[in-house]
């Protein structure tokens, strides 16, 4: 006997329609019957926001950089070793009202990078390897946090970082990273 043909009744792939809502967004929706727990996960799905259009200004190569780089303050600046500042705005928290994940990851990254930047020359590109994240605790809309970046080991070809968040307040430690950023010449053509 033969494969069944895709089109066949006894084919099991189920068959996807495509249904439009009235703000403009198109979901896909499957013909198979549907766990009990769909509508759950759909209310959730739709109470983050998934089904909101993204606006065109926030659509824009490289937004994400321009918008954290306006919450983040420098602070001092040593041969290996950062300190930053932030305050948690609404702009970058997630539905429960804490620094998005998503953001401390990307302002850990930015400053692993700026950290490695004091003890590597100009003549070295970098990029990021690995970037490590523990979310301790939360901080919430309008915490005050101070970001610190320090050079674990710097070698010919590595830089290791270790990045902590603390509230200002309390110096409690709530988010920590660790970045292996890699170092090679800049080739000469």
């Amino acid at each position: 006997m033969g494969n069944p043909s895709p089109s066949s009744p006894d084919s099991q792939e189920p068959q996807l329609q495509a249904i439009s809502s009235s703000d403009g967004t198109t979901t896909a929706k499957s013909d198979e019957i549907s766990p009990p727990y769909t509508p759950n996960v759909m209310r959730f799905l739709e109470g983050t926001g998934i089904s909101i259009p993204i606006a065109e200004n926030y659509s824009s190569e490289d937004f994400y950089s321009d918008l954290l780089c306006n919450h983040l303050k420098v602070g001092t600046v040593r041969c290996g070793h950062i300190t930053c500042f932030t305050t948690v705005k609404p702009t970058i928290t997630n539905a429960f009202g804490g620094l998005h994940g998503g953001a401390v990851a990307a302002i850990a990254e930015r400053v692993a990078i700026a950290t490695a930047r004091t003890v590597v020359g100009e003549d070295k590109d970098m990029f990021l390897g690995e970037l490590a994240m523990s979310y301790l605790s939360s901080a919430t809309i309008d915490a005050e946090l101070i970001i610190e970046g320090s050079v674990v080991r710097s070698g010919r070809n590595l830089t290791v970082i270790e990045v902590g968040f603390k509230m200002r307040e309390t110096g409690k430690l709530v988010y920590s990273s660790h970045a292996t950023i890699y170092n090679t010449p800049i080739a000469k053509l």
